[in-house]
């Protein structure tokens, strides 16, 4: 979990990088405290790759600072600063037993054997695979190997760890059960974490905070909460798992809860602000999260014909019709139970929410 006993870690400082006239990286500011598990998320080409290069000094920038623990790393070479990388591909040695590729990064440090012996095994450990020690990277699962990299990057004590996209090779079960583990290591270590992914699931699951990136930007900076829950563009809120975006015009304002008209069907419900500054008449998208959706067969609110019922597994989804030209179906998800409701395809339908589970974001 996050330490805030301590200050940064990892400061960035009007970091930006070009490649001709297209800008991978604009001037970026960001601070990451030491013992944070932060995650870099976005679409490709969104600038997270290109600024966890220029983190770990794969890339140099046009313009400015990355300071680590105080120290300006800016043009230092990667083996200058005290980082260490895992990546999708795990870059283990395959003729060198486990045991000689955890000990390795201590051998190029001139680390006594038996001292370089005794840690890889303490790493094997954290990682629990400690039987493994004599084999080959080949003889292991693809899980395996990325917990002997994650061991092998641990095994010299950096201060801070990169991780790009480190799960994207594994199958989803596969994944779910690494993302387990490397929180698990992250609690027990307190190592700074920077960590790459596309993947929205992995980045909620397993971030003290989410670093959303668009177009060589951060759209958006906070918990996956903040996030999920708050978010401040449309962006965010289409981005970050499902949503139902409804146009509408501010009708009135009560402190930070809105009364909006919406253009669909003329209805009005209530939402909170997403914390910018929203006035009368001011044009918004309200943000609907499916499961925030209350659903019934009368009653005020959005109402629309049931076009389908897909049930996931854990969820069960509601597909309506709002008979708005050009719009997306309202979505509707509850968890899927035994002995849930049955409605049928093409009967009317209402849904409803309360304030606290809409949010108005300005356009």
């Amino acid at each position: 979990m996050l330490n805030t006993m301590s200050s940064s870690n990892l400061q960035i400082s009007g970091l930006g990088k070009r490649y001709g006239d297209f800008v991978a990286l604009a001037p970026t500011h960001l601070d990451v405290a030491r013992g944070e598990f932060l995650t870099l998320l976005g679409p490709s080409g969104s600038g997270k790759t290109t600024l966890l290069s220029l983190i770990a000094g794969l890339a140099q920038p046009d313009e400015g600072r990355v300071l680590i623990d105080g120290a300006d790393v800016t043009y230092g070479a990667p083996y200058e600063r005290d980082i260490g990388m895992v990546f999708q591909n795990y870059a283990l040695f395959p003729h060198m037993s486990i045991e000689e590729n955890i000990a390795f990064p201590l051998k190029m440090r001139k680390v006594p054997a038996a001292e370089a012996r005794r840690r890889a095994h303490e790493a094997l450990d954290m990682v629990r695979l400690p039987h493994v020690a004599t084999r080959l990277p080949r003889e292991l699962s693809g899980g395996q190997q990325q917990r002997i990299a994650l061991a092998r990057c641990m095994v010299y004590r950096p201060a801070i760890i990169l991780m790009d996209e480190p799960l994207g090779a594994l199958d989803k079960k596969l994944r779910d059960q690494m993302q387990l583990e490397i929180k698990r290591i992250h609690r027990e270590l307190g190592t700074t974490i920077v960590y790459v992914t596309h993947d929205q699931e992995e980045a909620m699951t397993m971030s003290d905070r989410i670093c959303l990136m668009n177009g060589g930007a951060i759209e958006q900076l906070g918990t996956p909460a903040d996030l999920y829950f708050r978010p401040r563009t449309l962006f965010v809120a289409d981005f970050l798992g499902e949503s139902n975006l409804l146009q509408g015009e501010v009708a009135a304002v009560d402190g930070d809860t809105l009364t909006v008209k919406l253009a669909h069907q003329g209805v009005t419900g209530q939402a909170l602000s997403n914390g910018a500054p929203i006035k009368v008449g001011q044009k918004v998208t309200v943000m609907l999260r499916p499961q925030n959706l209350r659903v019934s067969t009368s009653g005020a609110g959005l109402s629309g014909k049931l076009l389908d019922v897909m049930v996931t597994g854990s969820l069960t989804k509601l597909y309506l019709d709002s008979g708005v030209a050009d719009a997306a179906p309202i979505v509707v998800a509850y968890p899927t139970q035994r002995q849930a409701e049955q409605y049928a395809i093409g009967q009317p339908l209402t849904v409803s929410w309360q304030a606290a589970d809409a949010v108005a974001i300005a356009e």
